[in-house]
Formats: structure tokens, sequence, C-alpha cells
């Protein structure tokens, strides 16, 4: 199959890509053809995030939105924010950053508004595939990439053909657009094939792992648009984070935790930090009588340039079929765009957190940029490590304590995931695979007790007895959410995530 453009994920940035495509082909009466891969089973199904949203993207991309009757995103206009820090009772008022500021924004559900751009996109012209998940790049003969090859699907746990067996499809397109979201399979492929990073001279990628819950609350309780973004307990002094409760429409509140993922304690429970959470008073509080249901404009501004990048290079070159074309203009494109300077702006402010000093140092950091050098800063301070070289040995960390959940405000790991709806084919060839069997026993459980194990959380990676005396590391790979922090986190980078059959993961519906 070929297309002048192959999009690989239809998130916000890959569906504004491909409606931007469009948008350009027919402004240039060009006809310009577009596909998107989804790996979900629909669109949407694997969109998880807080979501407050910033409309200037969408304002520029589809400025009509406010008039569609269908589209989810207008439904509560954010109205008030909150800041607070807090300790294991209280919750200390704190001045609102001016970048955490949502006056003009939207509380929503971010797969409600991805399903939307999915059928914007439809109409437009744009042939998206879910269920259907990129496994590789397809190269030419110089190495330029020419496109995505699909995963053979029907193939069993041995490795033989099912019935049911079908060949993967070779997508061959002059432009591929990777918009995979955080740690990408592809995106990983072509960091490594072309070099990528260390051409850029970049620093390593840092990461948060995100828990989050949609709940149905008393109406009294209810105050649609508020907005709460909280720092400190549960998480340790010296742990990147914090958490977010968010008033939705129809009652509902979202609320979740988010963890750096270059936290330094192997005994800390990302799943369990999250119940406890949770626990605090002032959320509790909020929580109480009601019922768990189910547990972005940079992003789009991004796929729209690279959109208007691609569409560029096809103009010139609009009959020269099967020859892949080089984007260099979209760097130049995103240097020069609101998007590079809102984040050059806040730059700074992750690091901060991560010079050693803890929370407060890292909010006194964050204050003189916010407050006094207003992202102007004639430095910029630098990630010096990847998020796997940070655990530190199990026996220099703290014992993290967890009580037992009530099943009311606080729920064991396997009723979470039931909500979550992940499924897989569970004959299949298993997707998370270890470099070397070994490392797990030798290294992992003994240095920093498992950390695998308390780092998922979906219950994936189990230390259970080994037929020969000791422990083992058993996988659960059906138990995936495709949060990837598995790949990103193991301090041994032993773990490689590759994708399952299409369709397979979470089946996400108001996150």
């Amino acid at each position: 199959m070929e297309y002048d453009v192959c999009i690989v994920g239809a998130g916000p940035a890959g569906l504004s890509a491909a409606i931007r495509l469009k948008q350009l082909a027919k402004e240039k009466e060009q006809e310009i053809s577009v596909c998107v891969l989804e790996k979900g089973s629909e669109v949407g199904a694997h969109i998880l995030s807080g979501n407050v949203f910033q409309p200037k993207a969408l304002d520029e991309l589809i400025p009509s939105w406010r008039e569609d009757a269908s589209c989810p995103i207008h439904a509560v206009p954010a109205v008030k924010d909150r800041f607070y820090y807090l300790t294991p009772r209280r919750a200390l008022r704190m001045p609102t950053p001016p970048q955490m500021h949502n006056k003009g924004n939207y509380v929503i559900s971010l797969s409600e508004a991805v399903r939307w751009l999915g059928a914007q996109a439809e109409e437009a012209g744009v042939e998206i595939y879910p269920g259907f998940a990129g496994s590789h790049l397809l190269t030419s003969a110089s190495g330029a990439c020419v496109g995505v090859g699909t995963g053979d699907m029907g193939i069993g746990k041995d490795g033989t053909r099912k019935d049911s067996f079908a060949p993967g499809l070779d997508l061959r397109a002059r432009v591929t657009l990777l918009a995979e979201g955080c740690r990408g399979s592809l995106t990983k492929e072509a960091l490594k094939r072309y070099s990528l990073r260390e051409k850029a001279g970049a620093d390593p990628q840092t990461y948060a792992l995100g828990l989050k819950e949609v709940w149905q609350i008393d109406p009294a309780k209810h105050e649609p648009g508020t907005v709460w973004h909280t720092l400190g307990s549960p998480l340790p002094w010296n742990t990147y984070g914090g958490g977010w409760l968010y008033h939705m429409a129809d009652n509902r509140v979202s609320l979740g935790l988010v963890v750096s993922l270059d936290y330094s304690n192997p005994n800390m429970n990302l799943f369990q930090e999250f119940q406890q959470y949770k626990r605090h008073p002032a959320i509790a509080r909020v929580l109480e009588g009601g019922t768990c249901l189910q547990g972005t404009h940079t992003a789009m501004k991004s796929g729209m340039l690279a959109a208007e990048a691609a569409a560029a290079e096809l103009a010139k070159e609009p009959t020269a079929a099967g020859r892949a074309l080089d984007l260099g203009a979209y760097e130049t494109a995103m240097h020069d765009s609101w998007v590079h300077t809102e984040l050059h702006r806040e730059r700074n402010i992750r690091p901060s957190f991560g010079l050693g000093a803890g929370i407060w140092g890292g909010l006194l950091g964050s204050a003189l940029e916010a407050y006094v050098l207003r992202g102007k800063a004639p430095w910029t301070l630098r990630h010096r490590r990847p998020d796997h070289e940070a655990l530190a040995p199990a026996a220099q960390a703290a014992p993290r304590e967890y009580p037992k959940p009530d099943g009311s405000l606080t729920f064991d790991l396997n009723t979470s995931l039931f909500r979550s709806g992940t499924n897989h084919e569970h004959d299949q060839p298993p997707h998370l695979r270890l470099r070397n069997a070994k490392l797990p026993e030798a290294i992992n459980l003994p240095r920093y007790g498992g950390p695998e194990a308390r780092y998922c959380p979906a219950g994936v990676y189990e230390y259970v007895p080994s037929e020969h005396g000791g422990q083992k590391l058993q996988i659960n790979a059906q138990n995936c959410l495709h949060c990837k922090a598995c790949d990103i986190k193991d301090p041994t980078q032993n773990i490689q995530w590759m994708v399952p059959e299409g369709g397979g993961g979470p089946n996400y519906t108001i996150t």
C-alpha cells in the first residue's frame, strides 16, 4: 500500500497532522493521500491524560469547533485554579504559578476529544486504521525511511502460524510521521538508526508515570471547572511529582498522581502511592460517597507544523512517487513557533527539582524562574542521566508501608486493572522480552529488591518461587497497560517493550 504520508499514532499530534495535510491539499488543489495507523482497538482507546485543554492549536486547526455541537471539548470551561502543598494531613494553599493558570482552558476527557478529532480527519478524507500496530520502519537502499511495516497477526506463543494468520502490511510513504507518544517503539528505532539524539546533542529524556481514575461524586461536592494541582504527600521529599483533581461534566472528577521515573527509592510502589494519595483528607472528602468509574495543545501544533513541512515538500515534487522527502524545514518551523517559545520559557522548571535540594529547592528554583526571570534566564539547566540510572540499592533505601485497600476509596491492583478494560490475545508471542533472562535474578532482585514488581502499575512483573529454589521473574504480559515504564525504568535496560498484536491493550473511554 502506498501513500504520500503515513502517520503512526492517532493521538492529538497525529490526527492534527492528518487534518492539516488534507486542509493544505484542498487549499492548493493538490492530492495528498494520508493514512494513520493506531495500535488501539479504536481511536482514543489508548489515550490517558489529565486533561485541562488549552484551545490555542485547535483554534488554528478548526476555527469553528465551538459551533460544532458534537465537539466534547467546550463542555466545561476551567473557572478556578487551586495549588496545594500536601502534608500527610493538611492541604496548604500556595500561589498558583503563572504557567498553571487555566483561564480560557477547558476540563475535558482527552480520549473523547481524540475520538472527535478522528471523525474530523476521516471526514476530510484521511484513512485511519485502528488495530494496526507499526512494528518496524521500512528503509530504502540508501537507508532513508520510506514507510512502516505492521506486525503479523495470528501467530501463536510458540511462533507457529495459527488458522487466523494474516501477514503484516507494508505501508510505503514519501513522508513518515511518528506520533506515537511517549517512548514510541518506532521512535526508539529511528533515534538509534539515525543517531538523532547524538546529532542534536540532547540531554537524556526524562519521563513520568501517571495513574488516573474518574469518579462520579456527590452533586453537592461538584464544582464544574475547578482545577486542583498538588505537590508533596504522599511522595518523598526528594521525588519529583504531584497530583491533580479536575471537576469535569456530569458530576465527575478526574484525579491522578504523576511520579517522575527518576525516583531513587526502589521500594516505592507507584500503584500504592496513588492509593495513598486518595487517602489524603482533602482528596478523600471530595470522593466520599462517590463511585470510581474508570481509571495537549503543543502536541497538536507540532503535528500541524509537520504537516505543513510535508505538504510544502510534496508540492515541489508531486509526482515523484516512492522517494523519501527531506523535512529539514520542520525543525526550523518548530523553533520559530509559539511551541518553542512556551517550552523554552519553562525549560528550567523540571531540572530545578533534580539539583539535590528536593521539593523545596525545586519550588524555590521554579519560583525564581516563573516570577523573577520569567523564562529569560541566561542559563539552561541540564538533565545529566537517564531515569534508569537513578535507583539506589534497596539496602540503602527507606522502606515504604502501604495499608490494605478498603474497596471503596482505595482498591487492589486487579480491581483497578479490570476497570481499564485491558485485554490481549493470550496465544501470541510475548511483547515484553528480556534481553538476558538471567539478569532479573542476578541483579534486579538482590541489588534493587525486584523493582519491576513495584514500578509497573498493572502487575505484569512478579517474582514467584523457582523450581530450582529461590525466586524467578514471571511476566504476565496480558495485563500490560502500554505505559512502557518497564522499558524506561529497568536499571539494567534488560526489558524490551515490543508492539503486541494490533488492538490489544487498554480500552479507555472517558479518560
